[in-house]
């Protein structure tokens, strides 16, 4: 990176933290324990430009990288990964599909309504018996004239209630037919699509998650995003993306785990000095620094390719299996160096130890990214 992109990427780290520590940080708690999802928020993170940080600013985004936008992640997800997690759904999911996929006129339509965050979006692809498995899904749409009607669910939507859009995939082939399945975009006011039950969370409390439901929903063929049978292969590309997403967020929330355990262990006395004194706790930090550097050069690695339109998939699975994997351990230590106080709601390193596991499974199982990648090298990829 030369010395003015460095120079631009610290000046968005620090506009983005500044906000989170304005905005996000005083609320943090009281979105947790009510289980909010703060939808005045999001809009205010769309006026500062973070709600279209990849879409071009002919469409009313800001025109940035995949570096400005790890860094905008990281610095949300170190004081709230729930308003971290919502972020990266809806800038890399139906922000991204309509972005990578979408017509002139629908890019015109709804990118500048999504980069403002005047609409806030969702993405729909996991179903209540189909996770990783996407292409047995029983959500359908069946063609009738220049109309498609859509029946079925989809399960574990990011802002299935809230979102003003959603980019759907539906099955429009054969079952486990990979050029079965078609994307659509589709409107929240559009008849016969309301959202079902939201979610009761360990972690990411004030993200929402929520079934959407589709009930004879007539959807105009102008809707769909590419072509009829393309929707699948769209969402395993889009989905490389979103990985960068999710190691990000897991890295901000390491980070934020990290800082708050560093902090306490040369504030806390124990035997007449400060804990951090101790090998135990010493040993420990230097293992979640080592972990989070590790984990921050693979992201960074998966950003650059990803910028240079080069092959990213194998990297960007490493980087979110890892970076997930040790948020979760990091945010483990971190309650252990708390000790009695990490376990209660007063300190920050609980909900740091509860939203990090979302990581783990979110967009991709770490059981799924170890296929990915161990396919990838056995193909020589």
């Amino acid at each position: 990176m030369n010395p003015e992109a460095i120079d631009n990427l610290m000046m968005i780290e620090e506009s983005a933290r500044t906000f989170a520590g304005q905005n996000i940080l005083p609320h943090v708690m009281e979105w947790d324990e009510a289980q909010t999802f703060p939808v005045e928020t999001m809009k205010a993170l769309g006026q500062h430009g973070f709600m279209g940080v990849l879409v071009p600013e002919i469409y009313g985004g800001s025109g940035l990288g995949y570096q400005e936008y790890v860094s905008i992640i990281v610095e949300v997800a170190k004081v709230c990964g729930s308003v971290g997690l919502s972020l990266a759904a809806h800038n890399s999911l139906c922000t991204g599909h309509i972005l990578a996929f979408g017509n002139e006129e629908q890019k015109q339509k709804y990118l500048p309504k999504l980069a403002s965050a005047e609409w806030i979006g969702a993405w729909g692809l996991t179903e209540a018996n189909t996770g990783s498995d996407a292409m047995r899904m029983k959500c359908v749409a069946v063609q009738d004239g220049d109309y498609w009607v859509i029946n079925g669910s989809k399960n574990w939507i990011t802002h299935g209630i809230s979102g003003n859009v959603a980019v759907v995939l539906a099955r429009t082939g054969e079952l486990l037919d990979s050029r079965g399945i078609t994307s659509f975009v589709v409107e929240r006011d559009t008849p016969g699509f309301h959202a079902g039950k939201k979610e009761n969370k360990l972690g990411m409390r004030a993200s929402e998650t929520a079934e959407m439901i589709f009930e004879n929903c007539r959807v105009h063929k102008s809707q769909i995003l590419g072509d009829i049978g393309e929707g699948f292969i769209q969402a395993m590309k889009v989905l490389d993306g979103g990985r960068i997403s999710i190691a990000a967020l897991a890295l901000g929330i390491a980070k934020g785990a990290y800082e708050a355990a560093v902090k306490y262990a040369g504030e806390r006395e124990q035997f007449g000095q400060p804990i951090a004194n101790f090998q135990a706790i010493g040993f420990k930090l230097a293992d979640m620094e080592t972990k989070i550097q590790a984990a921050e050069l693979l992201i960074r690695k998966a950003a650059h390719l990803k910028n240079n339109g080069q092959p990213m998939t194998t990297i960007s699975a490493m980087a979110k299996y890892y970076a997930s994997e040790i948020s979760v351990q990091i945010a483990t230590d971190a309650v252990q160096i708390f000790g009695g106080y990490g376990y209660t709601k007063d300190f920050p390193v609980e909900k740091f130890y509860r939203d990090s596991k979302l990581c783990t499974i979110g967009e991709g199982t770490s059981e799924i990214q170890k296929l990915v990648i161990s396919r990838n090298i056995l193909r020589g990829e």
